[in-house]
């Protein structure tokens, strides 16, 4: 399952070779516009509603297809990775996505550019996570793999924010612009990547593809998407939105049933067993669905209020995206040195103070006092915070399995971003901060609830990452030893439970005690699979 490239001595020894660093470009590149592609479409909206006459109700769709089929395929796209080989589903993927971008800027209707929006959405549910699969089995566990993922999400975080500054230039000429950048972009990422991604042969030992699994969790995570993003105009205690809220709670319990019994499970429940795992995905949820949602006032608050141009509103965004570029190799060495919770606890801090320090915006632009200093925390805090994530997520994890654990990442993220953008757009339009005949006053009066319930999601993101740090302490003062996987399973003490038995699935051994097995997954570059 391991490619070439993961046992290349320049990757032992800590100096990569060209093609190293082609093959992180390219993946790099592929995760840049699908951030770009989530951001870019927002300051075009109002072009392209006067361009198509659409209704805000359709005009919604057009961010919320690419929403639904990036967060429900996720899983499926994960296990598709580990299960048909990374390198075929993130080609086929990208060459998806390239057309789509094609036709969504040439179509002359609402319903084609949500379709083309979705087809979209669908392939970066595939390319994201085989694209972090291919880096976490190319690069070795430790140093050499926290340097990678910090440099490929900062990528993220950068077309993120960059998408902003792009859509306000490109708007300017057309909106169709926005849709059409990505297509040249992604052919020119295709054609370096059939040079340059690793050969990855397709895992045909765990039995079967999981048909039941794969048909419950999708229509769970589409299901789930579909009614949080409905929920605001439907009515969060409407009969419509509570019957989906409890279809898709049905297909959830009718998933995990099917996992557990299944030989060959979608995702396999076991690593949801380990601390830092659970604390990673509840983590990133947090993250982007603060983020998310702190974009979406500001822009808000920016056009409407301050009355500034979409390029404005872009440029006030900048500090941010540019203080993340320049931080993309300097992420790993702190990681390194002081472990993913304390990163990550430092980053949510700074993310609580930035977003609360927002909350003394007034009707009288306030740039050097409350906005600048506002996204220069921000954008420290998502330096520090996403990259951590992601090796806390992947770090410990088996190779046959990073497709799987990358796609419940990008899931957290994916669902997080959209159930607290809805739960956020609910508090201000119950707040009075929808517009309408309100005075500019009362439309502001209504967005301060809303920042504060993003600073609260923010705040929740530093609780659930305490607990880690309390056991990253207790780890420092103790010898944790990882036995190999040929260890005599007579000498585990079954009174103490010390040192867990070999998991017949992965032949890797488990840690029982919660202390050590997020010490060993924080600290050694041992692979560590728990038992289902």
């Amino acid at each position: 399952m391991t490619s070439p490239l993961t046992q290349a001595p320049a990757t032992d020894s800590g100096r990569w070779s060209p093609r190293l660093w082609g093959t992180l470009l390219v993946l790099c590149a592929a995760m840049f516009l699908d951030a770009l592609d989530v951001s870019m479409v927002g300051v075009a909206l109002p072009s392209i509603a006067a361009d198509l006459d659409l209704s805000t109700a359709t005009l919604q769709w057009i961010v919320s297809g690419y929403i639904l089929g990036y967060g429900g395929l996720l899983l499926l796209g994960g296990r598709a990775a580990d299960l048909l080989g990374r390198r075929r589903v993130f080609l086929i993927a990208l060459a998806v996505f390239a057309l789509a971008s094609l036709l969504g800027g040439l179509v002359d209707s609402g319903p084609l550019l949500i379709a083309s929006r979705f087809v979209k959405g669908l392939s970066a549910a595939f390319t994201a996570p085989a694209g972090l699969s291919i880096i976490t089995t190319t690069f070795k566990e430790g140093p050499q793999r926290n340097r990678a993922l910090s440099i490929y999400t900062t990528c993220a975080a950068t077309g993120f924010s960059m998408g902003l500054v792009l859509s306000g230039l490109l708007t300017e000429l057309s909106w169709r612009w926005t849709m059409l950048l990505p297509a040249p972009v992604a052919l020119i990422a295709l054609a370096f990547a059939l040079r340059l991604i690793p050969h990855s042969s397709r895992d045909d030992s765990s039995g079967g593809y999981d048909l039941p699994g794969a048909v419950t969790g999708t229509a769970a995570m589409l299901l789930l998407v579909f009614t949080v993003v409905e929920a605001p105009e439907a009515g969060w205690a409407s009969a419509r939105t509570l019957l989906s809220f409890l279809a898709a709670a049905a297909l959830l319990v009718a998933f995990v049933l099917i996992e557990r019994r299944s030989a060959s499970p979608l995702v396999r429940l076991g690593v949801l067993r380990s601390g830092s795992q659970v604390r990673a995905q509840l983590g990133a949820a947090a993250f982007f669905g603060s983020y998310v949602a702190f974009q979406f006032i500001v822009t808000q608050y920016m056009q409407s209020l301050l009355g500034w141009s979409a390029l404005q509103t872009a440029l006030a965004f900048l500090p941010a995206g540019v203080l993340v570029a320049l931080s993309s190799t300097k992420i790993g060495g702190v990681v390194d040195r002081f472990g993913t919770p304390r990163v990550i606890a430092t980053g949510f801090a700074l993310l609580v103070v930035g977003y609360a320090l927002f909350l003394r915006i007034s009707l009288v632009p306030q740039y050097a006092a409350v906005i600048l200093p506002s996204m220069l925390l921000i954008g420290a805090a998502c330096a520090l915070v996403f990259p951590s994530l992601n090796i806390q997520a992947t770090n410990g994890v088996d190779d046959r399995e990073q497709g799987m654990v990358s796609g419940l990442l990008n899931t957290s993220i994916q669902v997080g971003g959209a159930f607290f953008l809805a739960v956020t757009t609910a508090v201000i339009t119950a707040s009075g901060g929808d517009g309408g005949n309100a005075s500019p006053q009362a439309v502001l009066d209504g967005f301060r609830p809303g920042l504060a319930v993003v600073a609260v999601i923010a705040l929740a993101g530093l609780l659930i990452t305490l607990p880690g740090l309390r056991r990253q302490r207790a780890a420092n003062g103790s010898v944790v030893v990882a036995r190999s996987s040929t260890a005599d399973p007579a000498a585990v003490d079954p009174v103490t439970s010390d040192v867990a038995a070999v998991n017949p699935m992965t032949s890797d051994v488990a840690a029982l005690d919660p202390v050590a097995s997020d010490a060993v997954a924080e600290t050694s570059p041992a692979k560590v699979a728990l038992r289902d």
